[in-house]
């Protein structure tokens, strides 16, 4: 299957590194590379569009103004050097966003949440969300037990199975890290192959580990990056 996606940034070296990665995969087609939200809006009339890249500073018209204003609203990836946004973007149900300047790796890991959406694996569940009130049911001693994402301060790897730890207690239950990264939201960040934590829960961390509380997780050398996009 291929995917149509249209590039809006008014710096022209940001397009063709956008440009460049996406060269990259054979599933994406790019029908507009944009200078403004103004020249992108008759093309987004004309075609259907799965994917937008978009910047959000730009003159005239904010990306994040031109998208709230779509009748038809694609999937979105906001690429922009400002952090000041991404509550914004969250608010929007953005597929992912990144900060400038883009690595193709960070660019990948947008890539595959958006490929994750598009199969249905979460369908109906935007990636990023805000809600702290959001929970999950896993599966613990044949029941299905309600966990609430805000309560969570990390999940460890332990080969085919999870284990979930709160404040107060643990659950363990048969899943793949992978997996279960899958359902979390925003808060959550995959620091380790064998950690990911809730950001909200960090009170120290340095270049090679995150402190919550009293407990250290160390930092994989393949996921510094994440990290330092919060």
């Amino acid at each position: 299957m291929t995917y149509t996606c249209v590039i809006i940034d008014d710096e022209k070296l940001a397009r063709e590194l956008i440009e460049a990665h996406l060269s990259q995969l054979d599933d994406f087609e790019i029908v507009a590379s944009c200078g403004s939200a103004i020249e992108a809006s008759k093309i987004l009339q004309e075609k259907q569009i799965d994917v937008l890249f978009l910047d959000i500073e730009m003159p005239v018209l904010k990306g994040t103004d031109f998208f709230k204003n779509l009748v038809h609203k694609p999937k979105v990836i906001f690429t922009t050097a400002y952090r000041d946004y991404a509550v914004e973007g969250f608010e929007l149900n953005a597929v992912d966003y990144i900060i400038k300047p883009i690595t193709f790796q960070r660019f990948f890991n947008a890539i595959e949440k958006f490929r994750t959406l598009q199969r249905g694996t979460l369908a109906n569940m935007p990636i990023i969300q805000e809600k702290k009130e959001d929970f999950i049911f896993i599966r613990k001693d044949r029941k299905q037990v309600k966990v609430l994402l805000d309560t969570i301060l990390y999940i460890e790897s332990l080969k085919d199975y999870i284990k979930i730890h709160l404040a107060e207690e643990q659950h363990v239950t048969k899943s793949s890290i992978s997996a279960f990264e899958e359902k979390l939201d925003a808060r959550f960040v995959r620091i380790h192959r064998s950690y990911i934590i809730n950001k909200d829960k960090i009170t120290a961390y340095t270049k090679n580990d995150v402190e919550i509380g009293k407990i250290e997780i160390p930092i994989g050398d393949n996921y510094r990056e994440n990290l330092a996009d919060l």
